[in-house]
């Protein structure tokens, strides 16, 4: 009886920590989708992503990104497993205030390379890479914003994670926070999103003030 109940009181742990997928909104949905299981499927939308300006002196907002809408600090993570096909394919998370400020991060096959991709946009966007040596089988991804600013880290198993990215984002401003794929060059991938999770976290300024205002 003690084990059935400890099941049942882990699974019920688990459930509550999971992001209700089928409470979320598309922008840019693309034709085909579905959430199963707690796991978001689609087929990547066909010559779609993000990218403004820099560089190729163009600007497209078109990749497909299911996502929630956040205020406050808090911490967001994904396993992501990709069928990728063509160069510039993609998938991860996103952090969205508008169409100016973003940011993009997760895995993107260029020229038959797996990169740990990270695009960061404030008006103009700015791009940075971390080779991986294989293709992996899925990868781990974990933004964490505090303040005015986003740690985002990376896994190959899910357990240690590498710190990539340190980004600054506006604070105090709403976020659309969620999951994101394009295929640039090509014609769509299937990919899937598992385990994705959003988790409030207490605003940093506010503890120090509880802290030096005790009762």
């Amino acid at each position: 009886m003690k084990i059935y109940l400890s099941i049942c009181l882990l699974l019920f742990t688990h459930l509550s920590m999971a992001q209700n997928l089928d409470k979320m909104q598309w922008f840019n949905e693309p034709e085909s989708w579905e959430v199963k299981d707690g796991v978001l499927v689609m087929n990547v939308t066909p010559q779609s992503d993000y990218w403004r300006q820099t560089h190729y002196g163009f600007t497209v907002d078109d990749g497909p990104f299911y996502y929630t809408t956040k205020g406050g600090e808090f911490e967001v993570s994904v396993k992501a497993v990709g069928d990728y096909q063509t160069r510039y394919d993609q998938m991860g998370l996103m952090l969205r205030i508008d169409e100016n400020r973003w940011i993009k991060t997760g895995i993107e096959y260029v020229d038959g390379v797996y990169n740990f991709s990270t695009v960061v946009t404030d008006k103009y966007s700015n791009w940075s890479v971390v080779k991986l040596t294989e293709k992996p089988e899925a990868v781990w991804i974990k933004a964490v914003r505090k303040l005015d600013a986003v740690e985002i880290f990376y896994s190959l198993d899910g357990k240690e994670y590498q710190l990539s990215n340190l980004v600054h984002l506006d604070e105090n401003t709403p976020v659309m926070v969620g999951m994101m794929a394009a295929s640039p060059d090509g014609n769509g991938f299937k990919a899937s999103f598992e385990d994705f999770e959003v988790k409030h976290t207490p605003d940093v300024r506010r503890l120090k003030w509880l802290e030096e205002n005790k009762e």
